[in-house]
């Protein structure tokens, strides 16, 4: 009885033990842990106020990255959004009997309408038509047909009006077959016409009436002008308008009435004093005024009774305006933001009363986020019965601050949404006397702490439970630290954004540590239209990493063309400070990481010009001396998509140039490949990462074979089309398209792989790692997609196949390898179908390689999906055998699983995704995962569990009761034995 009353105690006891381990599942109060979500909108590019007393107060915006978003006005977070297509850039937006947002998108040819509350689509329009033209959305008030709002749409040079309710044209009327370019829509209350203003050639500007409820043409009326016009127009009234005319040179101003059009031209160096070179009108909506940029300064002007101009106010060009904002006065007020000194003012005028200012205040903004872009204007009514105004402003590095009453309400860092590149940095080692200071808990929280863990472990907690535990998680996980840990999880993710600004973002939760909008990369006298091109790896000091800090390399060009001048800035990676710039310098056609270092462990670079000389950098003897060594070794290879050209190149000795320049070399071509621009196209290319680690060449497969695998950073997969079929899926058929995949030796140009898909086409996204490749694209004759793989093998190892000779090292696989001796390969091929169209694919990597590899792969719905690489094995078969079960073949079949539970990202979407970053950890069984696109997100995976260590939330205090409790249980066992065997003895 005792015997079974004492294993009945171990055998609860070892429940327990066992229910500690649930915690390896992703369980509710898991989430945020090891994960980060933020959502980002973009550059916002329209505003439209909505702060009406009834309901919430917001401002309803469009951005560059195709997004329409409703913002709360009091915080900033977003109520709802919506991220459009690619190729669904939006046009305008207004909003609609006070309840609808009205979006034109695609060059105008479509409208939609958005619930204003909740961003609930209500209906979407196809407007169609083949002549570019500007768009314009207009609403008229107070104007109804058939007891039917609705609004007017100019698009491709068609005027529609569309029902506000759902969607459908009552009429359209073609502009185009009269020769008429619409620039203004305008509804003169009182009478039953829509007027069009416009210009009807490149000398003549028009007005067309057209009939409100039939779209019948009333009246078309148009006037030459001989100088003509250069397309700049400005609308003041409903009857006045100032153009600029051919030259640039000249302001035009328009009046036009009752069919009578009249023109009055004024030389712009006769009103504005040291006026040279052309000038600009800016395109606000300028009741009664309009604004001429010229090189220096930016001027008001108005237009009198007469048709002639007097200047009103002259301001710095760097200046930004708002629209026109009606007030309840029936004045018109008009904010101007100007740069002073490192502060911002904002002034807002009447545009009755230009010589006195509403409110003038001074704001206090980080220079790092560069000068004012853009400027929407909002007013309320104070308390005390006068006009206050919000200011919402779009900065340079594509930030968005709300301004009231002198203070910054709220900002946005929305320039996270245009990432271009990524990079990883260590962060400092924690040094004695400088660690993080520990909280010192009492005995009460604890004990506290244990029994909620415990609670949760039994599954006995309460919702407030959860919650903190979650925080208790947070609190205890040191995962915000701003040093280094022991399993490698706490790094920076230092990213490059469009606008030409750095962010460092901290693992643990996604804050940003620092951010610089970089100097070099600002527009200036010295570098005009500058744009980013690279973030590299410049500085990292293993040997010395307690006395130096990091570094990166930033490469830009000054201009959007290929020959522009360069410009490069070292940064410090933990403070985010400009170590270093140098530029204008040569142009910039490729940049090369080479894999040398100096002393001082900067990494050497090599930047190709459009010349094809190659620049060396950084530029020291030192560098110098090492590239002159590893002058025979140095190869690379350029790929000219648009002319179908692969190329391979090397260094031959310096460059012969005017001017000596040591650290300028002329190259050769070794190799080229031409694809014939009749027949094929490249579509895709993709290498093997620098930078990653495989654990070991061999492979052992079924029946103890071995195969070694095709280990080589020299090849390149290149992914090529038919002409025809470069185009969306489905504008060719079948027999019209193929896609052909190649590998290619990039240091002799040979093709080792060459594969032909018929009845196929792109587009192509391809992974490539160790000794395989892996590509999505799309079976015209299946009507689905498929996913690929290539795997290639050495053959020319293949006496090594003996396992034992291979663990006892009698083998040659330490022989030096030339890619100059023509390699013996075999490769294995497989394909599947795949369900989801795919937007980026990576693999996951290791600090070793040891760990099995797992695709990421995100698909259409913007969200991250994690396949093991076992399902895309080419050894597949219908019917494994025995051994190939025990290797770990999965069974053939045609289609790749999708598993629920697979998704990386949850339940969350990175919107508009874009890529998909896979970073080392210094922990073997772990990878840290970055997604990034309008949204960002981070999370940590174990494709093979975490094997190698415990989980943060392991119960140490649970094993500790359970091994003293089996202890005691132990213990009290042999003593009610001792004490039964001595009974049974006595009998």
């Amino acid at each position: 009885m005792a015997m079974a009353m004492s294993s009945r105690v171990l055998a609860l006891f070892f429940f327990l033990l066992s229910c500690s381990y649930l915690g390896l599942s992703l369980y509710e109060d898991q989430v945020g842990l090891m994960d980060w979500h933020q959502r980002y909108i973009g550059k916002v590019k329209h505003a439209v106020f909505h702060t009406q007393k009834a309901g919430r107060k917001r401002v309803v915006v469009s951005t560059e990255e195709n997004v329409i978003a409703s913002l709360d006005l009091r915080h900033g977070e977003i109520f709802w959004r919506h991220v459009l297509g690619a190729n669904d850039s939006i046009d305008e937006i207004d909003i609609a009997l006070g309840k609808y947002v009205i979006t034109l998108s695609s060059d105008g040819k479509i409208a939609r309408a958005w619930n204003l509350a909740d961003g609930q689509m209500v209906w979407e329009s196809f407007l169609p038509g083949s002549l570019p033209s500007k768009s314009i959305l207009f609403i008229p008030t107070n104007l109804k047909i058939g007891k039917e709002d609705f609004i007017l749409v100019y698009s491709s040079g068609i005027l529609y009006a569309v029902s506000s309710v759902d969607g459908e044209p009552f009429w359209k009327r073609d502009l185009v077959s009269e020769g008429f370019d619409a620039r203004q829509l305008v509804y003169p209350r009182g009478r039953n016409v829509i007027q069009v203003l416009g210009f009807s050639s490149d000398t003549q500007f028009g007005v067309v009436e057209v009939n409100v409820n039939s779209g019948e043409l009333l009246k078309h009326d148009k006037f030459a002008f001989p100088s003509g016009f250069s397309g700049d127009i400005s609308f003041l009234s409903s009857d006045t308008a100032v153009a600029l005319d051919s030259s640039r040179e000249g302001l035009v101003s328009i009046r036009f009435s009752d069919g009578v059009i009249s023109f009055q031209q004024a030389q712009i160096s006769d009103l504005v004093q040291d006026f040279s070179g052309v000038a600009a009108i800016l395109p606000y909506k300028l009741v009664e005024k309009v604004a001429v940029k010229t090189k220096k300064s930016v001027v008001f002007l108005e237009v009198t009774n007469k048709g002639s101009f007097v200047i009103v106010d002259n301001v710095d060009v760097t200046a930004v305006l708002s629209d026109s904002l009606p007030l309840s006065e029936g004045q018109q007020a008009i904010g101007l933001m100007q740069h002073e000194d490192g502060n911002i003012q904002l002034t807002v005028k009447l545009s009755s009363d230009w010589s006195s200012s509403l409110i003038k205040e001074n704001i206090r903004i980080d220079s790092h986020r560069g000068k004012v872009q853009k400027l929407f204007l909002n007013n309320y009514i104070r308390t005390d019965r006068s006009s206050g105004f919000r200011a919402l402003v779009v900065m340079e590095d594509h930030s968005l601050l709300l301004l009231q009453q002198g203070e910054i309400v709220w900002s946005r860092e929305d320039g996270l949404a245009s990432i271009l590149e990524v990079t990883t940095s260590e962060l400092p080692v924690e040094k004695d006397g400088v660690s993080v200071a520990k909280v010192e808990h009492s005995l009460f929280e604890w004990l506290k702490g244990h029994l909620l863990k415990l609670k949760g472990t039994l599954m006995l907690a309460t919702p407030d439970d959860i919650g903190a535990i979650q925080k208790l998680r947070l609190q205890s996980s040191e995962k915000n630290k701003m040093t280094r840990d022991h399993n490698g999880f706490r790094k920076l993710i230092i990213v490059l954004t469009r606008a030409g600004k750095l962010f460092a973002l901290h693992t643990g939760d996604g804050r940003i540590v620092w951010s610089v909008l970089l100097s070099s990369l600002r527009e200036s006298e010295t570098c005009k239209a500058p744009r980013v091109l690279n973030l590299l790896q410049w500085q990292v000091p293993h040997h010395h990493a307690l006395d130096e800090n990091p570094s990166i390399v930033v490469f830009g060009r000054c201009g959007s063309t290929l020959d522009a001048p360069g410009v490069y800035t070292t940064v410090d990676a933990y403070t985010g400070r400009e170590l270093s710039s140098l530029g204008p310098f040569h142009s910039i056609a490729q940049i090369i990481p080479l894999p040398y270092t100096d002393s001082k462990e900067q990494r050497l670079h090599l930047v190709m010009d459009t010349e094809w000389r190659a620049h060396l950098y950084p530029r020291t003897t030192e560098a110098l001396t090492i590239f002159h060594r590893e002058l025979g070794n140095t190869y690379w290879y350029s790929v000219e998509a648009d002319n179908g050209i692969l190329r391979g190149h090397a260094a031959k000795g310096n460059c012969v140039l005017q001017v000596s320049d040591e650290y300028c070399f002329d190259t050769r071509n070794l190799w080229s490949i031409v694809f014939p621009p009749e027949s094929e196209k490249i579509i895709a290319t993709t290498n093997r990462r620098l930078n990653e680690v495989v654990h070991t060449q061999a492979k052992v497969v079924a029946d103890q074979d071995v195969m070694y695998k095709y280990i080589s950073k020299n090849l390149i997969f290149v992914a090529t089309t038919t002409p025809k079929a470069v185009g969306g899926i489905g504008s060719v058929t079948p027999d019209e398209s193929k896609l052909v995949v190649h590998l290619v030796d990039t240091i002799t140009g040979r093709i080792l792989h060459r594969m032909t898909h018929h009845g196929s086409q792109g587009p192509v996204h391809a992974v490539f790692s160790e000794n395989w490749v892996v590509y999505h694209y799309f079976n015209l004759r299946a009507h689905r997609y498929e996913m690929s793989v290539i795997e290639i093998y050495d053959q020319s190892r293949a006496d090594n196949k003996d396992v034992l000779k291979l663990v006892l090292g009698k083998h040659n696989l330490t022989s030096p390898i030339s890619s100059y001796s023509r390699p013996e390969v075999v490769t294995k091929q497989q394909s599947y179908f795949f369900s989801h169209s795919v937007k980026a694919i990576a693999a996951t990597s290791t600090a070793k390689g040891i760990t099995s590899k797992q695709l990421l792969i995100g698909t259409i719905s913007d969200q991250v999906l994690a396949l093991d690489k076992r399902f895309l094995d080419p050894r597949r078969t219908l019917n494994p055998t025995q051994a190939e079960k025990e290797e770990g073949i999965i069974p053939l079949t045609d289609s790749l699983p999708i598993i629920p539970q697979s998704y990386v990202t949850h339940a969350y979407k990175v919107e508009g995704l874009r890529g998909i970053v896979t970073i080392p950890a210094k922990l073997e069984s772990t990878t840290l995962v970055f997604v990034h696109g309008v949204d960002l997100f981070f999370t940590r995976l174990a494709p093979s569990k975490t094997y190698d260590s415990l989980t943060e939330d392991f119960s140490y205090a649970l094993l500790l009761l359970t091994i003293v409790a089996l202890v005691m249980a132990i213990f009290v066992t042999w003593i009610l034995s001792e004490r039964k065997e001595l009974q049974e003895k006595w009998r």
